[in-house]
């Protein structure tokens, strides 16, 4: 097949495929308005195969390059329409790509299309209070009652918990088998009787983040995702996708936080010490080259991913982007001098999603969290040792026994 150089990606993409996916793209901008209801785009597009053109047809698929599917966004972006991420992050990121690797036929036609359409969020339910970092010694219980699982335990720093119908959980259903081996998988409702949902407030005044509380929760053996006892194998297609979809954005040439610092920089008044100038000038310019640095890191990534379970590059996507992020924004509070203490409004709110828009010292504040959720940079900087430059691991006393045994405080 052909390869050609896509005019707007610069990807190489098989020109049957970019062929395809303009086409449907073509159709798609003509039949259904872009700025129009939101919901019946998102379903058009799913429809089209042009949620995930890398997933299979009838899936929000046409089981093609992924490449191709920067096309589709670049396209829809500049028609106007709604990116679906925004509405629902830890779906679209995390959710999609877990249900289509190991969910049922009925599991897939069931939640992808709602989810991608934005109209039912969901969230992430692994770290608990003693589970954090060692996602895999969590002592959440399933315990299984004919073709139900009852659950109990309790999650926390859940994303967007308060707004989702439903969650990603992960539940310890053999206590005695070692940690990674005794945990099994799970799709809850979180409408579902005994789920409580907690908000908890972060230094910017919001909310995004809750913990949760399980109380003889009951779950259908039907929404079980992968086999019982591999959970860690299906948590690990999470995980990874986890860290792709906060780290791995490809954003737009000079966009996003750098842009921000860029504009301030545009507006300051000069200092009048020459070399202190030339000092936030140089620290500009090398910011600059490290967001563009892994903007580019980032778009080889996703050009070179597959369906399924992403490599070690979202663990170094996520680790840069964390760092970068935070030093971006320490840069502007800098520039902004006195002004940088004014918050204004610190209003104790939940958002709908984690990805509104913010202020710059609501973002600076913000901004904090990267090194933290998703894999804290201490855990990327150990997968990174061990997957990609292949360093000794961490000792690992409690490997293989059974997790009952393990001593906990």
């Amino acid at each position: 097949m052909a390869v050609v150089e896509s005019s707007t990606t610069g990807a190489s993409i098989p020109s049957g495929d970019e062929q395809l996916v303009a086409e449907r793209l073509d159709q798609l901008l003509v039949e259904h308005d872009p700025k129009g209801d939101v919901v019946a785009f998102l379903g058009a597009q799913f429809d089209a195969g042009l949620a995930w053109v890398h997933f299979p047809e009838g899936e929000g698929g046409l089981g093609l390059n992924p490449k191709a599917q920067k096309l589709v966004m670049e396209r829809i972006a500049a028609a106007g329409g709604p990116n679906p991420y925004y509405r629902n992050p830890i779906g679209y990121g995390m959710g999609a790509p877990t249900v289509v690797a190991h969910g049922s036929d009925a599991q897939k036609a069931r939640y992808l299309r709602p989810l991608f359409t934005g109209e039912e969020v969901w969230c992430q339910l692994f770290s608990e209070p003693g589970a954090g970092s060692d996602v895999a010694s969590l002592s959440s219980r399933a315990v299984r009652d004919g073709d139900e699982w009852v659950v109990n335990g309790q999650k926390v720093w859940t994303t967007l918990a308060h707004v989702s119908r439903w969650g990603m959980l992960v539940a310890r259903t053999d206590p005695d088998q070692p940690k990674h081996k005794g945990l099994t998988y799970f799709v809850v409702d979180m409408h579902a009787p005994g789920v409580e949902v907690r908000p908890l407030r972060q230094i910017t005044g919001d909310a995004e983040f809750n913990e949760v509380y399980f109380t003889d929760v009951r779950i259908p053996d039907a929404e079980r995702l992968g086999d019982v006892g591999d959970g860690w194998r299906v948590s690990i297609t999470t995980l990874m996708n986890e860290r792709v979809s906060i780290g791995g954005a490809v954003a737009p040439k000079g966009s996003g936080p750098i842009a921000e610092a860029v504009r301030l920089w545009r507006q300051r008044t000069p200092d009048a010490d020459p070399v202190v100038e030339a000092a936030r000038k140089d620290e500009l310019v090398r910011l600059w080259i490290r967001a563009e640095a892994n903007r580019l890191t980032n778009l080889r990534a996703s050009q070179n991913r597959r369906l399924g379970t992403p490599g070690p590059e979202g663990s170094t996507g996520k680790l840069a982007f964390a760092e970068t992020n935070l030093r971006i924004y320490e840069f502007c509070m800098e520039l902004m001098g006195a002004d940088a203490m004014l918050y204004g409004s610190y209003e104790m709110n939940a958002p709908r999603s984690a990805m509104e828009s913010r202020s710059l010292q609501q973002a600076f504040l913000r901004s904090r969290a990267n090194s933290i959720e998703g894999g804290t940079s201490e855990i990327m900087r150990n997968i990174l040792g061990e997957r990609v430059l292949g360093l000794p691991g961490d000792v690992r006393t409690d490997k293989d026994r059974p997790w009952a045994e393990v001593p906990r405080s």
